[in-house]
């Protein structure tokens, strides 16, 4: 069966263009959104609530900005914190805003969030049209002035308008692709054919000069865009986003990382990946593989997020990094969008471990539950607590990241090849696999119960192999097929089961879970307390904390906190099963025995705690270092 593209492109896309076709051959191809539908379970529960923050967004306040660049009138009451009329990167979030509409009508087939995306666009075309009479160059569409990127060409100081105008192109490329409106693509064309002259009249001295100022994801949009058109000079384009610099040093195997500003560089690795699906070059390969090594084994913290106070330090240098900015959720976001490309490459179960840990704990634990908003800095500062944006005075970068992760759940569940499927992710869904005459349901309350049943409805009975992921953190898995044992898989891995699937056909995996130290690499003595894919928070009360503190439309409100003692743990050496007991009739809850210090404490998963304190990192002591820390 070809497998096109690792965009989830609907067939329109391809049937009404000369898209450009993959120069690799993927592994594994991800299925589109619209044939995957989430079941009963957290993750439609964060879906809903996003989708109902998208709902309650005035569209016109979300224009305001665009129309006042533009000279048209507006009466709208502009909003807050990064969308407000004085904030250089105002106008990002409507691309977000696009793009998780396109997404979550794919998702769910929510008629009136599509509606929202057209009437969006066709407010944009609207301004798009009236920059141009009003002297800016033609096709140019943005919240701000054109002279923001003079400012960035004379390497003048300004915040990073390529970057918002990135938010913008791919959110207008989202809405043709998983909407089918072509208005969408015209306005996209015209900003891109503004792209060309910009980029055209600049030396590549000049160019390079100017990708020192962040710009997103440039390289990958308009790589995205050469696939749906065909056009060369979209390519073009994205090369010519490729940061040198960077791109120099990685592809040589240099890891020169430390002390760079994280999310700007996961975006350059994810349009190198997309370079290297259309071109074949292996230099993109290198580059993609290598910084996603550096990043996920060696920066990441138990969560599966990265950076402090935004930024890359050292490799395999942690333990100085739990600080209240400890992860950014921008860069899990984009993580998880690398770490997609390069499962498709090749499928490997460590992929997906991954994916799964950072997903539960760096972005289902980064939604307020009760009103849907989001994270921006996921502290890990032993004793503090989540801040959350607010609906209207925020729209940090996190919140359009957000926004976006909440809706494509569906997105890395299943993948498919030539011989089957591959189960990766363990989240109540259904499949509709209309080229083998088959739905799959996954029926599962996972993480609550550590198993997961496949039905298997057919009209005919499809010979195919289905690979099944064996989490690494399991010990002793046990699968079924129609309820019959089958033989011992290997954690780390994929069950295979090749057989004739039969309307009625069962397939169960129990996975096991068990507690174990995330140990620091450079401090074995600091370490976070893990359940499965899950890191355990400790509960740590509300003691200087009121509720109005978890939300702030400051991005760094958070720094205004009192600090409180926070335990250490004393074992003396034995192992966590010894001194970590699960509550009875409380699932996913645990409670230490005579181990923390000066009080034990009560852990559950990190993605459940919200409205206290807490801790994920603890220290570990002897009797001598308590007695030390006691003192002090």
């Amino acid at each position: 069966m070809p497998i096109p593209s690792v965009l989830p492109l609907p067939p329109s896309a391809f049937a009404s263009s000369n898209g450009a076709p993959l120069k690799i051959r993927l592994q594994a191809c991800p299925f589109d959104l619209k044939q995957v539908r989430l079941l009963e379970g957290p993750f439609r529960e964060a879906m809903e609530r996003n989708r109902r923050y998208l709902t309650s967004l005035d569209l016109d306040r979300l224009l305001h900005n665009f129309r006042a660049n533009a000279n048209l009138p507006s009466s709208a009451q502009p909003l807050g914190g990064w969308e407000a009329p004085v904030c250089e990167l105002r106008g990002h979030f409507v691309g977000h805003f696009l793009t998780a509409c396109a997404l979550t009508f794919s998702s769910t087939g929510d008629e009136s969030i599509k509606a929202r995306s057209e009437k969006m666009v066709a407010e944009l075309a609207i301004c798009q049209q009236a920059l141009a009479k009003n002297g800016s160059n033609p096709g140019y569409l943005s919240a701000f002035p054109e002279s923001f990127i003079d400012r960035v060409e004379k390497r003048e100081r300004v915040w990073a308008p390529w970057y918002t105008l990135h938010k913008i192109y791919q959110g207008l490329l989202d809405v043709y692709l998983h909407c089918g409106t072509a208005q969408a693509l015209e306005v996209l064309l015209r900003m891109t054919d503004w792209a060309k002259f910009r980029i055209g009249r600049l030396t590549e001295a000049q160019l390079q000069e100017s990708l020192e100022t962040e710009f997103g994801g440039m390289n990958e949009v308009f790589a995205n865009l050469y696939a749906v058109t065909g056009d060369p000079e979209h390519l073009r384009l994205a090369r010519c986003f490729d940061h040198q610099r960077l791109f120099d040093s990685l592809a040589r195997g240099e890891d020169c990382l430390a002390h760079m500003h994280a999310n700007t560089q996961i975006p350059k690795a994810i349009g190198a990946a997309r370079e290297y699906e259309l071109t074949g070059e292996k230099r993109y390969e290198n580059i993609a593989r290598f910084f996603h090594d550096r990043v996920v084994n060696g920066r990441c913290l138990c969560t599966g997020g990265t950076s402090n106070y935004e930024w890359f330090g050292e490799h395999n240098k942690l333990a100085g990094s739990l600080s209240v900015e400890s992860h950014e959720n921008c860069c899990t976001y984009n993580l998880l969008k690398l770490t997609r490309q390069l499962f498709c490459w090749q499928p490997d179960a460590a992929h997906a471990d991954y994916y799964e840990r950072a997903l539960l704990n760096g972005v289902l634990g980064t939604q307020e539950p009760k009103t849907g908003m989001f994270m921006y800095y996921v502290s890990m500062k032993p004793g503090h607590w989540k801040v959350f944006s607010k609906p209207w005075d925020s729209f940090w970068c996190c919140v359009g990241t957000g926004i976006e992760s909440h809706a494509k759940f569906g997105d890395s569940i299943y993948f498919r090849d030539e011989q089957g499927l591959y189960v990766n992710l363990f989240i109540a869904s259904e499949l509709k696999w209309a080229e083998r005459g088959m739905r799959i349901r996954q029926t599962t309350r996972f993480p609550e119960e550590p198993r997961t049943t496949l039905g298997f409805f057919a009209e005919e009975p499809v010979k195919m192999s289905v690979r099944i992921r064996i989490p690494g953190w399991t010990r002793n898995a046990r699968l079924a097929i129609n309820g019959q044992a089958q033989p011992a898989p290997v954690p780390g891995n994929y069950a295979a089961v090749e057989r004739i699937w039969k309307n009625g056909d069962t397939l169960t995996l129990d996975m096991p879970m068990h507690p174990y130290l995330h140990r620091m690499p450079d401090d074995p003595n600091l370490a976070a307390l893990m359940y499965g894919p899950m890191a355990l928070a400790g509960r740590l009360g509300t003691e200087h904390f009121h509720e109005g503190l978890q939300f702030d439309p400051d991005e760094r409100g958070q720094h205004r906190h009192r600090e409180i003692r926070v335990p250490a743990f004393v074992v003396n050496g034995h192992p966590i099963e010894r001194w970590l007991k699960p509550v009875p009739d409380r699932p996913l809850t645990f409670k230490t025995q005579n181990a923390a210090r000066p009080r034990d404490i009560e852990l559950i998963p990190f993605h459940q705690l919200f409205g206290e304190r807490y801790s994920v990192y603890w220290r570990f002591l002897d009797e001598e270092g308590w007695r030390r820390a006691e003192e002090e």
